[in-house]
């Protein structure tokens, strides 16, 4: 049987072979893949030597490359990673010494949230999701959420209820803004679509689940959780409710449960969408997201109607749900079998509603009977910065392991808003499934430097232990990363750059320039890591943004004892080092706006697709929405990015504008209130032709 199950995994037929290919050409010849069944049933990888080749065995495919991306971090000194997925191995693989296995009894590795699909991912092509999965595979992902092409399933169930084109396009959000779209909270923006998108997006989604399933990624898809249009009751005839705004936006309505064609138009909703892709044992729901007004909603019946038509599309299915703020609604959940429901923590290590203590969350002692994943958000907006809790998370995982929660913890999530920053915080929550015993960051990171950068370096090291206890350790709740300074709308008192976030230190500024000018010193010795070259840019960005803020503080000061001269003086540093920031950055194009509106508009087929997917990506990371959307509803800035290109274009010009209004006031002349949006929109507007 063991000779049996190697001949079956010598062949093409295993895609792991396929990926290693993608990684480097004839990387597959350097290894030997088993699939071999796990006597206890839990997922376990293996790493052993046979002759010249490297054996990983493991109980199904994504086992096997994880044990692969094990093998490459420990043993050879190769990071794949979101900016660097391709490496030169070398010709003859570092040799397992000592068989090493690791295994799990979790069952489950989450991955994504809502918001990635549209502050990371809005504008991505095949090629780029095609490394994003091997990069779930690589990193023990067997469950992710996948809501491209739903807007084609939408399209087809509304078409059949008799909506034109025009009536779904104002309905269907735009590329840069589905994420809110399909959590019920807006309709509408970013659009009208063209033809040419939707058929863009079933053609990438039926590759992405083409591939997710070969590999053995199970899918979740979004499933039908009452949502119709605001004009569903005037149009077809339904029985809705109105659950509200968000941010000013008017959401979509909520079909009542009672109304007897709820379970119709769910059937239809699920028939669209299984023509198209498929059925799934994962359906992502969740209604009333963030202040989704429930009153007039009979919760417990809306929960058995959005379970009961999941279950009846396929019996097997388990309904994920999000835990934040209000959600889940216990009365939508609590007659919902155990096995058919699966609750993301979305920040278990911030706020650990799963200890026997009391919490300022709703559910104050776990979730009872339903299982649940210890999940991390991490990052707000994709914003960028240094950001982590390692001693929360790695202590926080165990105890909830440890815990009378502990029986019902069925895995661990990455459940971020934008991706492709602070690799070191995801690459740390995908080990800790196997990882059996409790360990300390500072060890952890040891050998994550080699990993990283191929081999250990001591300026490297002091950097990076003052980053693992400073801005890597935060033990304050907070949203997400410490703001740049830069980012925000200018004002006296600034304490964030975005709505619910904050620009507080939790540490010495000055620790974070000290890293960075430990950092830099090993520059000659990694000049051909791709990696270090990363993490350079980014550590170095960090350290200016601090320079940033304490400048900022000296300007206000000055400001604030009318000294004219000093305020000139330090103004025209805080300018002028912007512009540094955007120097430095435009060495990478991981951090250069360009590279966000290059795919945007690499999307279109004709001119006018082009600027409408361009005014998505550059309306998302300024003022977010409209005018009341902006200011009253608070969006603006909310999604702001760090980067090239914006800096001096856009950040630049706005503190330019404020610095000269202060300037004169401090001459005499009256300052006029700025009105910031009028400043912003005009940016959203223009083209990279």
């Amino acid at each position: 049987m063991t000779f049996l199950c190697c001949a079956l995994n010598m062949g093409a037929g295993n895609p792991v072979y396929a990926l290693l290919d993608r990684i480097e050409k004839g990387a597959s010849k350097k290894f030997e893949l088993v699939v071999q069944k796990a006597g206890d049933g839990n997922d376990f990888f293996e790493l052993d030597q046979d002759k010249d080749k490297v054996v990983v065995r493991g109980n199904n495919y994504v086992s096997l490359a994880t044990g692969i991306n094990w093998y490459l971090k420990y043993y050879a000194g190769v990071h794949l990673t979101w900016n660097n997925m391709h490496a030169k191995l070398p010709s003859l693989l570092p040799a397992v010494k000592e068989k090493e296995r690791h295994t799990t009894d979790l069952k489950y590795r989450y991955y994504l949230n809502y918001c990635t699909f549209s502050y990371s991912m809005a504008f991505w092509d095949w090629k780029r999701w095609e490394e994003e999965i091997d990069w779930m595979a690589l990193h023990g992902i067997n469950l992710p959420l996948d809501i491209v092409g739903t807007d084609v399933v939408w399209y087809h169930v509304l078409e059949r209820l008799g909506y034109s084109k025009e009536e779904i396009n104002q309905f269907v959000a735009g590329p840069g803004f589905q994420a809110w779209w399909l959590m019920n909270n807006l309709e509408g923006w970013g659009g009208p679509n063209p033809d040419n998108w939707y058929r863009h997006s079933e053609t990438l989604q039926k590759k992405i689940v083409k591939r997710m399933k070969e590999i053995g990624i199970h899918p979740v898809f979004p499933g039908y959780s009452g949502m119709v249009p605001h004009n569903a009751k005037e149009k077809v005839g339904l029985n809705v409710q109105d659950p509200g705004t968000w941010c000013s936006f008017a959401r979509p309505a909520f079909l009542q449960p009672t109304d007897q064609r709820f379970p119709e138009i769910a059937r239809l909703y699920y028939q669209e969408q299984e023509k198209l892709f498929g059925k799934a044992d994962f359906y992502s729901m969740d209604p009333f997201h963030e202040g989704g007004k429930t009153q007039g909603v009979d919760l417990n019946a809306a929960g058995k109607a959005i379970w009961k038509a999941m279950k009846s599309e396929n019996p097997k299915a388990v309904w994920v749900m999000q835990a934040w703020q209000a959600n889940p609604r216990r009365k939508m959940i609590e007659n919902i079998p155990f096995k058919d429901l699966l609750i993301l923590y979305l920040d278990a290590e911030t706020v650990p509603d799963w200890k026997d203590e009391a919490s300022t969350h709703v559910y104050k002692n776990g979730y009872g009977d339903k299982q649940w994943l210890y999940c991390m958000l991490l990052n707000f907006g994709g914003n960028v910065g240094l950001f982590g809790r390692m001693d929360w998370l790695i202590n926080g995982y165990y105890q909830a392991r440890k815990s009378s929660f502990g029986r019902t913890l069925e895995g661990v999530g990455l459940t971020m808003e934008g991706i492709e920053n602070n690799p070191v915080m995801y690459e740390l929550l995908c080990e800790l499934p196997w990882r059996q015993h409790s360990f300390s960051k500072e060890e952890w990171i040891e050998t994550y430097i080699k990993a990283r950068y191929g081999h250990a370096d001591a300026d490297i090291s002091a950097a990076w232990k003052i980053l693992g206890s400073t801005s890597y350790n935060c033990k304050v709740p907070r949203q997400g990363t410490v703001e740049s300074i830069f980012c925000a709308r200018p004002s006296r008192h600034i304490e964030s750059v975005s709505s619910w976030a904050g620009s507080e230190r939790y540490y010495d500024p000055d620790d974070l320039i000290l890293a960075a000018q430990l950092f830099a010193k090993a520059k000659d010795r990694f000049a051909e890591n791709k990696n270090y070259h990363y993490d350079l840019i980014d550590i170095m960005r960090q350290a200016n943004a601090e320079r940033g803020w304490k400048l900022y503080q000296k300007m206000i000061l000055a400001l604030n004892n009318r000294d004219l001269y000093r305020f000139r003086q330090r103004s025209t540093a805080f300018l002028n080092l912007i512009l540094t920031q955007d120097s430095l950055l435009a060495s990478h194009p991981a951090f250069h706006v360009n590279t966000w509106i290059k795919m945007a508009r690499n999307m279109g087929q004709t001119e006018a697709e082009q600027d409408l997917y361009e005014w998505n990506a550059r309306t998302q990371i300024t003022v977010w929405g409209n005018r009341v959307m902006a200011d009253e509803g608070g969006l603006h800035d909310y999604a702001h990015k760090e980067w090239a290109g914006i800096l001096r274009n856009f950040y630049y010009k706005r503190w330019k504008v404020w610095i000269d209004s202060q300037m004169a006031g401090l001459v005499g002349r009256q300052v006029p209130k700025i009105d910031f949006y009028s400043i912003e929109e005009p940016w959203t507007r223009e083209k990279s032709r």
